[in-house]
């Protein structure tokens, strides 16, 4: 009882130091709305007010690598702004990425998300690029992303743009069902003091400041930190999973004017956390796994610059970065990673209807890599280099009223030498409301090290008479004769605008699949110097699967009243992805159980009186059957309020219409999936 006292009393006191200071500023801040009331209608623009037709009108730059309105992209491209961002109460790049259609989006645990597109979901999704301001965040070691570490302050992001299908002629490798670019603003669009501060009872607290000043007319220049805590949350059992992280970043950037002939543009960031997780790992004796809690950091940072020369009809750019991450798990591996990043692109207008663009690129990939005795590399470090080269021509026809675009990437890895990744695209504007588009493309997923050079001790079966009393250790290996994976697209779109209020667009696409990843099990060996005396059954990785994909996708955005608005999207996936007749893979889950095959959101924003912004969202994702995992419904509201001068404040919860449930498991490490709760929080924004 003592004991208990104690605690209650120690954590009073924690409150009471929280609280106080936090009524503090909020006295301030109240205080200094009131003296900067004029600047209400500038800081927060009314998102109820845009136009749809300036919503298509947007300028994109993922398409073409250039800019262009997002009516005019021959792709299917969603784009994320800053509004829907803010309106919404996103805090993190996964959450924004979830009004993306044909986007999967699934938690695994507090730090760990899992995201594709077009199927083939799962933590070390493999087929889709992502890239923070022109800088490509995929991770060689296995081809995908750490979601955790990608993150920004949300404030500056100026939009998201949301490619579904192939991109490998403009970006290269890996871009073949997807490409995210997240682009943030430049040092000249946020030239003002921001403060904002979050608390709820998932993300336990957030905060973030940014500054943004000029020197003399011609720099730019910001500074930003942002620090985030989340606590842990439970498995299916209600068990404490440990999972709970932290963050600490910060970084700076510095422009020149983009209208002048000359611009230039430096940035960085440097980060670092701290994570946990519940890892079940195999073992040699009874009772041959062994669940515990498993710890991890990562930590690195990032310079990137780049130099833009405009002329009448050309346009120059070239961009270098240097990225050194530090990712650690106790009990598995760790990883050291360098990489340099040369670009150069071109775009030349050869006459008023022709324009073509094309660019050289090296990346050096340095690693080193800490093994345990569960995950080994072989060798423990590796140079790769990446060349590249692209050429994209566009031109146009019949009184510009088509668009044909012809190019094609070319690449030699380190893995599997020389790939060639065409591409052929067509818009037609039938009348100035309506569009058709359509494309062939063929993209590839080149090998990770972790496909060549792995060893990994994933299961441990009982002993039974079928292995002669003895323990069996499932090992998967790498194999140097791993194939890139293909992918051929074919895309066909149709937008209309059919007033300033209502819009419609729809994507449709067959992927056709070629050397997908399979697991071949090998012949078993007895192994009598580690450990007991066992089998090991080995799994090599190999290029035994194929198939294809096809489905639909479409987004509707309706301005139903002068301060309504209504969008949402559905998006449907079918998968018939099949082994080979010569595969004896046995233990790879079917790609098609993995992904969702029916996605749908409504959202709705409202403007009313006293300047209140509700926004109401609900999402239904269908049943993972290879996971047994079930549909779920989810509805999130979001409600800021404006007050007369620079604050915000803001309200939100997610999940309202069920308790908990589970979105995805773990592929590849056994770490224990968690429950995805009803969480509440609660933010203040201040800019000055």
């Amino acid at each position: 009882m003592n004991s208990q006292n104690t605690h209650r009393q120690f954590l009073e006191s924690a409150l009471a130091r929280l609280v106080r200071p936090v009524a503090r500023v909020l006295f301030v801040t109240m205080i200094v709305t009131r003296m900067a009331s004029a600047q209400s209608a500038q800081l927060f623009p009314d998102v109820t007010a845009i136009s749809i037709e300036d919503l298509m009108n947007l300028k994109v730059t993922s398409v073409s690598k250039r800019a262009q309105k997002l009516a005019d992209a021959p792709a299917a491209i969603f784009v994320i702004t800053q509004e829907d961002i803010r309106r919404t109460g996103a805090r993190s790049i996964p959450e924004a990425l979830r009004m993306a259609p044909g986007i999967e989006v699934a938690r695994i645990d507090e730090n760990k998300w899992a995201i594709g597109s077009r199927g083939f979901n799962g933590r070390f999704a493999n087929k889709l690029l992502v890239l923070i301001d022109g800088r490509t965040v995929y991770t060689p070691l296995f081809s995908g992303v750490y979601w955790n570490v990608q993150d920004v302050l949300v404030e500056d992001v100026e939009r998201i743009e949301v490619i579904r299908g192939p991109g490998a002629t403009l970006w290269g490798a890996n871009a073949v069902n997807g490409v995210i670019n997240i682009i943030t603003k430049s040092a000249e669009a946020s030239q003002s003091l921001l403060l904002t501060a979050e608390a709820g009872n998932e993300e336990r607290v957030l905060g973030g400041v940014r500054y943004g000043n000029k020197y003399g007319d011609k720099v730019f220049y910001r500074g930003y930190s942002k620090y985030s805590k989340w606590a842990s949350s439970t498995d299916a059992m209600g068990n404490d999973a440990f999972d709970g992280w932290d963050m600490f970043r910060g970084g700076f950037r510095i422009d020149t004017p983009t209208n002048s002939k000359n611009s230039y543009t430096i940035q960085g960031d440097i980060y670092k956390s701290a994570y946990g997780e519940t890892l079940t790992a195999p073992m040699l004796d009874p009772p041959y796994t062994s669940t515990f809690r498993n710890g991890g950091d990562f930590s690195g940072g990032n310079i990137l610059g780049r130099w833009s020369h405009t002329s009448t009809k050309s346009t120059t750019t070239l961009q270098m970065y240097f990225d050194r991450t530090k990712t650690a798990a106790d009990s598995l591996l760790e990883d050291h990673q360098n990489i340099y990043d040369l670009d150069f692109q071109h775009d030349i207008r050869l006459t008023e209807g022709q324009e073509m663009i094309w660019g050289l690129g090296y990346r050096s990939t340095q690693d080193r890599i800490f093994s345990t005795p569960a995950v080994t590399l072989s060798p423990d470090n590796r140079s790769l280099s990446l060349y590249s080269g692209f050429v994209q021509d566009e031109f146009k026809l019949f009184a510009n009223q088509l668009r044909i675009t012809l190019g094609s990437k070319f690449e030699h890895n380190g893995f599997t030498g020389f790939e060639v990744e065409p591409n052929a695209r067509a818009l037609w504007t039938l009348d100035h409301r309506q569009s058709l588009w359509g494309a062939i493309s063929r993209a590839v997923r080149t090998p990770a090290r972790t496909e060549e050079d792995m060893h990994l001790n994933a299961d441990v079966i009982p002993p039974s008479p079928q292995s002669l009393g003895l323990p069996v250790l499932v090992s998967v290996l790498g194999n140097d004769n791993f194939k890139s994976e293909g992918m051929v697209a074919y895309e066909l779109g149709y937008r209309l605008q059919a007033n300033s209020s209502f819009s419609i667009d729809v994507a449709t696409f067959f992927n056709s699949y070629s050397n997908l990843l399979s697991a071949e099990p090998g012949a078993p060996s007895l192994d009598v110097a580690n450990g007991p005396v066992h089998l090991v059954a080995p799994v090599l990785a190999a290029n035994k699967m194929s198939g294809g994909t096809h489905g639909v996708e479409v987004f509707a955005d309706w301005k139903f009243m002068p301060k309504w608005r209504v969008s949402g999207s559905y998006s449907y996936l079918s998968m018939n992805i099949t082994k080979d007749a010569d595969s004896l893979d046995q233990s790879s889950p079917n790609p098609a159980g993995v992904s969702p095959q029916h996605q749908f959101y409504v959202r709705t924003s409202i403007d009313l009186l006293k300047n209140l912004e509700p926004d109401v969202t609900v999402r239904f994702v269908d049943d993972l059957s290879a996971l047994a995992i079930p549909s779920y419904y989810s509805l999130d509201a979001h409600i800021g309020w404006k007050p007369a001068g620079p604050m915000e404040l803001s309200f939100g919860a997610k999940n309202l219409t069920n308790q908990q449930h589970l979105e995805f498991k773990p592929d590849f490490i056994n770490t224990s999936p968690t429950m995805v709760k009803r969480t509440y929080y609660g933010t203040i924004t201040v800019r000055f």
